[in-house]
């Protein structure tokens, strides 16, 4: 004998899930879609601070001083900062493949690499 399903059987349990939730201060709805941790909200602070700090340091001394780096190609400020940014991200894919946890000794290496492509490069 086989019991069919009715649409009373599949609803059980799911009543709740059309309410309104009560949501909190820092509750969006245009960004749920990811899973935000403190980790993930500090790291686009960071590159929130990065961009103020490069338009505050642009407006104070204009023009990006263009110079030659390691590769004979004419970098500018954002450049260079583009440049560590994306080298920062590879670092980190590296070392979560290679070593696993421990991501804030990525982080560091991350951070002395930016100082290479920005005082050399």
């Amino acid at each position: 004998m086989i019991i069919e399903p009715t649409n009373e059987v599949l609803l059980l349990g799911w009543e709740s899930v059309a309410e309104n939730q009560k949501k909190g201060f820092l509750d969006f709805d245009f960004i749920t879609w990811m899973a935000w941790t403190w980790q993930t909200a500090a790291f686009f602070v960071f590159i929130a601070l990065c961009l103020i700090i490069m338009i505050i340091w642009e407006k104070k001394d204009p023009g990006g001083n263009p110079r030659k780096g390691i590769l004979g190609l004419d970098t500018t400020r954002g450049d260079r900062l583009f440049i560590s940014l994306l080298s920062s991200a590879f670092i980190h894919l590296a070392w979560l493949g290679i070593i696993g946890a421990l991501l804030w000794i990525g982080t560091i290496i991350s951070f002395l690499f930016a100082i290479v492509v920005f005082r050399y490069f």
